[in-house]
């Protein structure tokens, strides 16, 4: 029985979410689960690349993101079923597994890929999430 389900979500990237939201909360709905929706800010790597953002820069980016991914949920997300949402800094597929085992999470519902990487049966990120991951994964292509 799934009590959680995470659901990353890429908000440059409609395909990220459009297939994939729908799909989580039809699985949501059969056992009463709960939606955990995760953005992923990314990290920019050295301290040198950091430098040349504002200093406010991160917490700016991380609230503008909640705004959206809560306007995103408020929008595609029926009222029948709970919904949260997360924003993480971080390596994309580290925090989504961190994100799914700190919420206690049974299942990961993701998208394969991005439609602009068409050369990839899944992308690095869901590859590596699937490979890695403690819950069970629903990729959804």
């Amino acid at each position: 029985m799934t009590k959680s389900i995470l659901v990353p979500v890429d908000l440059n990237h409609e395909s990220s979410w459009a297939k994939v939201l729908p799909k989580a909360v039809e699985l949501a709905r059969l056992d009463g689960a709960s939606l955990h929706v995760l953005s992923v800010i990314p990290d920019f790597g050295k301290s040198i690349v950091g430098s040349y953002f504002p200093s406010d820069f991160s917490e700016k980016a991380e609230e503008s993101t909640r705004a959206e991914l809560q306007a995103l949920v408020a929008r595609e997300v029926p009222g029948d079923v709970r919904a949260d949402c997360d924003v993480v800094h971080g390596s994309i597929y580290k925090k989504i597994l961190e994100a799914a085992d700190r919420l206690n999470c049974d299942l990961i519902v993701l998208a394969s890929h991005r439609s602009d990487m068409q050369d990839y049966l899944i992308g690095p990120n869901s590859a590596k999430v699937v490979r890695h991951a403690r819950q069970s994964v629903y990729v959804v292509r």
